[in-house]
Parts: structure tokens; sequence; C-alpha cells
């Protein structure tokens, strides 16, 4: 492992990238620190620490806390990713995108362009609808906005969208110059931030005698364990064997060679998590502005996190979001249609029809265990939190999108190495073999 991480310092244009990326990220963090004109940060602050278990406090999870400060990056890059999953729906129902994700480069830039203009449209409505709710928010009788004018309202607005459309900038930058997917590591960078804090939290817990050391040790064996099941699981393939047929042109004969085609288990990967579980904090929250109602009590209670009833239906919808969003992502008809085209065939399996439904029915059989463990670590945290009055808000969908950004982070990585390595190899040959 050392060895790795000094290969890594060692060649100059993997170097450049870390550097570059690690300022990037501090920049991030720069601005995190930088508030919008005219709010009351402490009583906002306030109130956020009481919503913790409602939509706006899974957001302010993904945008590390900057919406609970209301920054310049309040909405964090999640616009940017709404814009992404709204255009790969697209891409599967509209035919003129359709056709864009069948024209190579050209059709990729066009998307992207089209992306962009609707990250800027989602950030301006998030942003006024933040700015509303600012308006008519209040923490003990004080204001969150204290003065609501019109040049006030414009200047959050202009502010959060710009500070949107930087994020996205700086993900895309990340991505093309640096290392690893610049929004993955974005949201990753938020979800890490408030780690520190929250061990600190832990140790003068365990301190002060509110939490035994023998808890304390028992929550960090489980947790490795469950890092360690994620990681072992977020990598598991299902293998179909895919046979290319022999092909002769002129003297040279082409395909003959066997593969194969990887089936991840986890192929939606945490979008499931995070639509499940906006949709069950959407009914509670929104009860929750009707505070003393006794219907808008009764929704409270009932879908409590801590709540079997809101828990049950958490691991259902992570498996229904699991099954859509994976049937949206791979189409086992164009992957048929991709082997017959290129002279491949799974052995035992007919081309065309036969091989899409061979193919559907492999997906459907792999998502459901894939879907299930990620549901019974999306709820884990959250039970042991609960049950044992720890001070982490450390939940299972953050946890897989740490390990999902570190792994593909490393994969990266390596691949940058072997790169190198080969370049280096055939370099020298090319010498010794002058020199013959």
């Amino acid at each position: 492992m050392l060895d790795t991480f000094r290969n890594l310092w060692k060649v100059a244009d993997i170097r450049k990238r870390i550097i570059f990326t690690l300022i990037m990220l501090a920049v991030y963090r720069f601005g995190s620190h930088v508030p919008v004109p005219g709010v009351n940060i402490a009583v906002l602050s306030a109130y956020f620490d009481r919503m913790r278990s409602s939509v706006l406090g899974l957001f302010d999870l993904f945008v590390g806390g900057n919406l609970s400060r209301a920054t310049v990056f309040a909405l964090g890059i999640m616009p940017y990713i709404s814009a992404s999953i709204i255009l790969q729906i697209l891409g599967t129902t509209i035919p003129y995108y359709q056709r864009l994700s069948k024209e190579g480069e050209e059709g990729r830039r066009k998307m992207t362009q089209h992306i962009r203009y609707l990250t800027v449209a989602i950030a301006i409505i998030n942003s006024f609808s933040f700015t509303i709710f600012l308006q008519n928010l209040s923490f003990n009788g004080v204001p969150v906005l204290p003065v609501s004018s019109l040049f006030v309202k414009f200047s959050i607005i202009i502010t959060m969208t710009a500070g949107t459309i930087f994020l996205m900038w700086l993900g895309e930058l990340i991505t093309e110059v640096g290392i690893g997917n610049g929004v993955s590591l974005l949201i990753m960078l938020s979800i890490l931030s408030r780690v520190p804090l929250e061990i600190v939290q832990f140790a003068q817990q365990i301190r002060a005698g509110a939490i035994s050391l023998t808890l304390a040790l028992i929550f960090s064996v489980v947790a490795v364990l469950v890092v360690a099941a994620v990681v072992f699981v977020t990598q598991a393939q299902r293998r179909i064997p895919v046979q290319y047929a022999k092909r002769v042109k002129g003297r040279k004969v082409y395909g003959g060679q066997s593969t194969h085609l990887p089936l991840n288990v986890n192929t939606a990967g945490v979008i499931p998590i995070i639509f499940a579980q906006s949709a069950l904090m959407l009914v509670p929250t929104f009860a929750g502005f009707f505070k003393g109602r006794i219907w808008a009590d009764w929704i409270v209670n009932i879908l409590s996190p801590s709540g079997f009833l809101y828990n049950f239906l958490f691991v259902v919808l992570i498996v229904v979001f699991a099954y859509v969003y994976t049937a949206i992502v791979i189409n086992p008809q164009e992957l048929s249609s991709n082997l017959k085209k290129y002279g491949g065939f799974i052995p035992g399996i007919r081309p065309g029809r036969t091989t899409a439904e061979y193919i559907d029915r492999t997906i459907a059989r792999i998502t459901l265990p894939g879907a299930l463990f990620f549901g019974f670590i999306a709820v884990l945290p959250t039970i042991i939190t609960m049950k044992f009055k720890l001070p982490f808000y450390f939940g299972g969908t953050s946890i897989l999108i740490i390990v999902g950004v570190a792994l593909d982070t490393a994969s990266q990585l390596e691949s940058y190495l072997l790169m190198r390595h080969y370049e280096g190899f055939m370099k020298q040959g090319r010498v010794r073999g002058r020199r013959r």
C-alpha cells in the first residue's frame, strides 16, 4: 500500500492531478463558509438542529451543512444531479434523447449542454423556494430573514444559483483535469465534513461516561464490518460468459475469443436509497408545518425514523426504486442487439430475443438480494444510533456514497498507474530494438 502511494507521487502527471483535485476541494470548503446576505445564521442553524430527521435535514447532509448555514453553496451540487437523472430518464422515453444517446461524442456533448441548462433552471426554482421558506420562517419568535425586501430576496436567489453553477463547473473541471468524478467527490467531501465534529462529540461522551467504552468498541467493530460488507457487495458482479464467432477477412481471422458480460449486483447504486428516503420524509415534513393538529401529529408519530413502519416502508421502497432505476440504466434488448451485431452470443442461449430475455431474467434475480442488502445497510445505522443514543448521523446512505466514490477514485488511480507502467515498458522495448 505504501509503495502504491509512493508510486503515485513519483509520476508527475498523477501528482499534478492529485494536487489540483485537493486545491479545488479546498476552494469548495472555503466557499462553504461564505454566507448569503441578510440571513440570521444562528437562528437558521438552531432550526435545522431540530429538523435533522426531515427532507431538509437529508438535503443538508448531502450539501455538507451549507443549507443550515445558508452559504453560497447552500444548494450544493444536487440540482446538477437531479438534472442528470431527469435527462437519463428522458433518454429512455423520448425519441430525441434516445437518438442523442446513440450519436457518440457529439450526442454526449449535446446531452451535457442540456443538463447544464436544466441545472440552472432547477437551481433558480430551488433558490426561489428556499428564499420564500426563509421569509416565512421564525424560530422562538426570531425571524430568520429580518429584512425581507425585494433586493435581499433577489440577492439570495442570484447568489445561490451562481454557487450551484460554480460547483457544476468545479465538478466538471475536477473530472477533466483532476482525479475521480468531480461531482461525486464534492458530495463525499460534504458528507465527510461532519465526521470530525461527530468523532469529537463521540469521544467527549465516552470521557463523560454517557457511553461506555465497551459499547464504543462494539459500535466501532460493527461499523468496520458494515463498511467491509458494503465494499464486497458494491464490487460483486454476475459475469455472463460471451463467445464471439470467428470471422475470416482475407488472410486474417477475427473473433473467436471468450469474454464475459459483467452485471453489477448493485447497478442502481445509492439512487434508490435517496429516492426512498426523500419520499418517506416528504409526508411527515409537510405534516410538521401543521404541528398541533391531530392528523399532523399522527402522521409524524407513525412515520418516525425510529418506528417499525418507517423502516419497513423504507426497505420496500428501496427495492422498488432499485428495480425501476436498473431498468432505466440497463436495456437488455440493446445489449442483445449489440452482441448480435458484433458476432457475440451467450453459450446455450439463442441470439436476439431469447438473449434479451435471459439477460433481463438474470438482472431481476441479482437485483433483489442487492437491493435487500442495501436496504438493510440503510436501516441498520439508524436503528443503532437511535437505540444506543449515539451522537452520530452517519447513516447507511452516507456509507454507501463514501464507499462507492472511494472505490471509483481508487480504480481510476490504479488505471493511471497501470497505463504509465505500460507506456514506460513500451518505450524501453523501442530503445532496445533500435540499439540492436
